[in-house]
């Protein structure tokens, strides 16, 4: 296995899943479509950053190297960084915050202690206390189709201006990450058509190459090395 993750829930308000990996060797994995952003602190070669990463559209190749840590918080549909646009992110057009010392790094002009993954929690929420992380229900409900008091024009722009994505393209994500689930278990490629709402293999098969970058056969396969991937 190139890269061991670990991940675990969360009772945040903010935080769908903090997670951390690390790699014993270097090598290519599988980066695939994801709708939420992270923020992720890096140990690498003895120097420690902190990135913010935003969604994913589409399944790439992305190089590991050797010997490295990673801990991340990814954040729930609709939450949100006011400082910057989820949509700048997109597509791993990721922002390295600079290092204030070897232990902290720069954010909104104030040193910021780096997290960890036992203390994910106390520091998003000393981010919310301080108005650098936000929530917008109205958003999530929107995601999750919850009725809404607004129009579907409105409902449409919120969900774009907050997540980067539009409704479509949050379920399609969302349903080939499933599907992948599902392969992984290892049921018939055919009842995954049926349990993951396509309208046929090939559809299914269409799909999957987009977002996770592989066909349902290598998937159900379980050799190919995928980035962070979990039940919710």
């Amino acid at each position: 296995m190139l890269i061991t993750f670990v991940d675990r829930p969360s009772d945040s308000p903010f935080v769908e899943r903090v997670w951390r990996s690390h790699s014993d060797r270097a090598g290519v994995f599988h980066s695939i479509a994801a709708c939420s952003w992270d923020i992720v602190v890096m140990r690498l070669e003895g120097r420690t950053t902190l990135i913010v990463r935003g969604p994913e559209t589409k399944a790439t190749m992305a190089d590991c190297p050797p010997q490295g840590e990673w801990f991340g918080v990814r954040f729930k549909p609709g939450t949100f960084m006011p400082l910057m646009r989820t949509s700048d992110l997109r597509d791993r057009n990721n922002v390295t915050l600079l290092n204030a010392t070897r232990r902290s790094f720069w954010l909104n002009g104030s040193a910021w202690d780096f997290p960890d993954f036992e203390n994910a929690e106390a520091f998003v929420n000393r981010l919310a206390r301080a108005g650098l992380i936000m929530a917008d229900r109205t958003v999530e409900d929107a995601i999750f189709g919850k009725p809404q008091g607004v129009s579907t024009r409105t409902e449409q722009r919120r969900v774009l201006q907050i997540t980067g994505l539009t409704r479509g393209a949050i379920y399609q994500i969302e349903r080939a990450r499933r599907a992948t689930l599902l392969l992984r278990r290892g049921p018939p490629i055919l009842d995954v058509v049926h349990e993951a709402g396509y309208y046929d293999q090939a559809h299914l098969t269409r799909s999957l190459q987009r977002f996770i970058g592989l066909s349902p056969a290598r998937i159900a396969g379980g050799k190919e090395q995928l980035s962070l991937l979990y039940n919710k």
